[in-house]
């Protein structure tokens, strides 16, 4: 009986260090900085770097916004390249209603007034989507598309955005030879997701960075068109286990093949193409985390040997 009683006592203990620590995790920033090799990269983009972040969920109940001011402050601080959103900005969105927008628009605000590009792409939750067969609400991420284009922040749905070096930094620009394409595929959740559609916009040998909101679009990318690409939706799962990066609650409870956070495994995608999943910062279900801290990534790009 002692032998039970201690294994109980020590199981509560357990349960307790988990809750207590996954309520402080989602205000410690954890950054990551991965090298990126695009084929055909210009020399003028050697060494620069785009950094990821994004799944705010600004509007669940604890959402993580005092995070996300810090990130912003520590983007501004390191001054990138360019700053590449993920998605889901918003969490269940009441019908009508913008306060959640208002928020965002706020705290993106301070990056958007420096002279860092600001690319976005939208995800199941901007479309008031928490599950697959809920009905997208298309109005309210037209609304917010306008309002995000307005602010500066540049929204891709199926098409491309050009990047080039200046004198000043980087900036949006027509296409050239030293160009940077980034890519963007629409929602997937929404069944707005066409890859195809997005590589028709990038010339076949042109240096690409391929930006989608949900893992499994990366699928849809034929073999050796995105040396790079960058995704979010599953928030790291929010609940691993120290020192296994790939495990997470999402792993025993997905149906689909899922790979919750850093580079997804060989097979994922087709050969040639290399998907990083970020963590992101808000989310999802419960307001805990735990070994998934909130994560900045940044990409220091370089020529593919």
């Amino acid at each position: 009986m002692k032998v039970f009683k201690r294994i109980g006592i020590g199981l509560g203990a357990l349960i307790l260090f988990v809750i207590v620590w996954g309520l402080v995790e989602p205000y410690f920033i954890h950054t990551e900085e991965e090298a990126a090799a695009i084929t055909n990269l210009p020399k003028e983009w050697e060494g620069q770097e785009i950094a990821v972040i994004g799944d705010f969920q600004v509007g669940m109940w604890m959402d993580n916004t005092w995070t996300i001011e810090r990130v912003i402050d520590r983007l501004i601080e390191k001054e990138p390249a360019a700053v590449l959103l993920t998605g889901d900005h918003v969490y269940h969105v009441k019908k009508g209603s913008e306060k959640e927008m208002n928020q965002v628009l706020e705290l993106l605000k301070p990056l958007t007034e420096t002279n860092i590009p600001v690319i976005t792409v939208m995800g199941n939750h901007d479309y008031s989507m928490d599950k697959k067969d809920h009905k997208p609400d298309m109005a309210y991420v037209e609304k917010m598309t306008q309002e995000f284009e307005e602010l500066g922040i540049h929204v891709l749905e199926n098409e491309r955005l050009v990047l080039n070096v200046t004198q000043d930094g980087t900036a949006v620009g027509e296409p050239d030879d030293n160009s940077l394409y980034i890519g963007g595929v629409g929602s997937s959740w929404a069944g707005l997701a066409n890859v195809e559609e997005t590589l028709s916009t990038i010339p076949h040998n042109a240096a690409r960075f391929m930006l989608m909101h949900n893992p499994q679009a990366f699928k849809s990318i034929p073999s050796d068109l995105a040396p790079v690409a960058a995704a979010g939706h599953t928030h790291g799962g929010q609940i691993g286990i120290p020192f296994t990066p790939h495990w997470s609650y999402m792993s025993l409870f997905k149906r689909e093949k899922v790979q919750a956070d850093g580079w997804t495994e060989a097979g994922f995608g087709e050969e040639g193409n290399n998907l990083y999943v970020n963590p992101g910062i808000g989310f999802s279900d419960v307001t805990i985390r735990f070994s998934t801290p909130p994560e900045i990534t940044y990409f220091q790009l370089q020529q593919a040997s």
